[in-house]
């Protein structure tokens, strides 16, 4: 592969998932695909992941070049050591000159650090990008994580791909619960079944649908078991908005909010009706982390409201809608700030 090939800035995948949920037999799977030829691969421990019938070659005590042409390294400290180790050895030739890196994270992790190392560190900010978080879930105990453990509702929340795996020895009802509960928590992530055949590019690069809002959360519904040594109050809730909206105070509002309460809102996700635009704008963003904004070609449906998403940990709905409510009407203004500031 040409040097000129390699992207300005290279997307950095995260499959995440909690204990015994099924993480690194997919990844097993994804190593063995074609597909995945110019990838590196960053994992806990290689024996994990049992690699010994992918490897080719050895490259150093960290790293192994696997048959399918994939680079595959173990993260022994911090993360961004790792890929600014990484990134050094691609700019000179020591590795294969990859075009994505995949992220595996530990079953108890919170997935936003993972994220938020890309945007923070100096360096990989200008060399990376992130790209598709990948979840999987496990249909036997799911459930039960769900209600009592907080990464597992975080690692559900912040995902654009859910896999679901064990489906094949899960009663078809608790699979039919699940599904109900994730889509509380997270109303538009594509879900598909570990038992099916996996395609690593839809994965990683996601999956085109017909209906490209992909929104279908109309009411605040909560999740979580107050009891639960976490605390978690989880909950999904759309705002609908039937005006245009102005781009630069709607940027502003979008930056202070997340500034203050970045930490609980776990996803925000809409389409915009931006005052003087013929279609719509979509937004994504993670907790802290926000997704360059998409200029669509098309509105989905004959529905030219704006519609956002967000899912919200222990914040309540009424403070964020009044905030917008406020900075829709009054624009970049003094009352309009204090109540960002208050939301």
């Amino acid at each position: 592969m040409a040097e000129r090939d390699i992207p300005l800035m290279t997307p950095v995948n995260l499959l995440t998932g909690f204990l015994g949920s099924g993480k690194t037999t997919l990844l097993k799977r994804l190593l063995a695909d074609p597909a995945l030829f110019d990838t590196a691969v960053l994992i806990n421990e290689f024996g994990e992941v049992g690699l010994d019938h992918h490897l080719l070659e050895r490259l150093d005590d960290t790293m192994v070049l696997l048959q399918s042409g994939c680079l595959c390294c173990t993260i022994r400290g911090d993360l961004a050591d790792a890929l600014r180790d990484l990134l050094s050895k691609r700019d000179r030739g020591l590795v294969p000159p990859f075009r994505r890196v995949v992220i595996e994270s530990t079953g108890l992790a919170d997935p936003f650090p993972v994220l938020s190392t890309i945007k923070s560190d100096p360096v990989l900010r200008h060399h990376f990008k992130v790209a598709n978080v990948i979840t999987t879930l496990d249909a036997v105990n799911g459930l039960r994580q769900l209600d009592v453990y907080g990464e597992s509702v975080r690692q559900v929340a912040v995902a654009d791909m859910i896999v679901l795996t064990k489906t094949d020895i899960a009663d078809e009802l608790d699979v039919l619960t699940l599904t109900e509960a994730v889509r509380r928590l997270n109303p538009d992530a594509p879900m598909m079944s570990a038992s099916e055949t996996l395609d690593a590019c839809q994965l990683l690069n996601g999956i085109a649908r017909e209906q490209t809002s992909g929104f279908y959360c109309d009411e605040p519904i909560a999740s979580g078991n107050a009891l639960s040594p976490h605390g978690s109050c989880i909950r999904s809730f759309v705002m609908t908005i039937d005006t245009t909206i102005d781009w630069t105070s709607f940027g502003i509002w979008l930056t202070m909010l997340l500034n203050r309460h970045g930490d609980r809102i776990l996803r925000v996700k809409g389409i915009l009706n931006i005052e003087g635009e013929a279609f719509p704008v979509a937004i994504h963003g993670v907790q802290y982390l926000v997704h360059v904004p998409v200029h669509m070609s098309a509105w989905p449906s004959a529905d030219r409201r704006s519609r956002i998403v967000f899912i919200v940990d222990g914040v309540e709905p009424a403070l964020i809608e009044r905030s917008f409510a406020a900075f829709n009407r009054l624009g970049v203004s003094s009352p309009a700030l204090k109540l960002a500031e208050e939301a």
